[in-house]
């Protein structure tokens, strides 16, 4: 069984959560987007930090993100969008979200 986040430090928090990053392509994501539970972060965010927030419901952290466009909740538009592009995601879970930030090639 693994540990809740409440029984890991910060480190060991981040570190399962970086364990369990994936890459998801559009089709992977779409019941999720279905259900309203997608989170798009902003590239410049770090989605192992972004994660443990959540896992610690940080509502102060997100909040500010929140208000900032650091993150959002993916809208029709996006998946308009990814309907036309087909992008791949690295990806997280915490129940209920799931965090995504689309991979852009540099």
């Amino acid at each position: 069984m693994a540990d809740t986040p409440a029984k890991l430090n910060d480190a060991g928090l981040r570190q399962q959560l970086n364990l369990e990053t994936g890459r998801l392509g559009w089709p992977e994501l779409q019941r999720h987007f279905a259900r309203g539970v997608v989170i798009v972060l902003s590239g410049d965010m770090d989605l192992v930090e972004v994660a443990s927030r959540f896992a610690q419901d940080d509502r102060a952290s997100v909040e500010q993100w929140l208000g900032q466009g650091n993150i959002r909740r993916a809208c029709d538009a996006d998946a308009h969008h990814w309907n036309r592009t087909d992008p791949a995601f690295w990806a997280i879970v915490v129940a209920p979200w799931v965090l995504v930030q689309e991979i852009t090639l540099q």
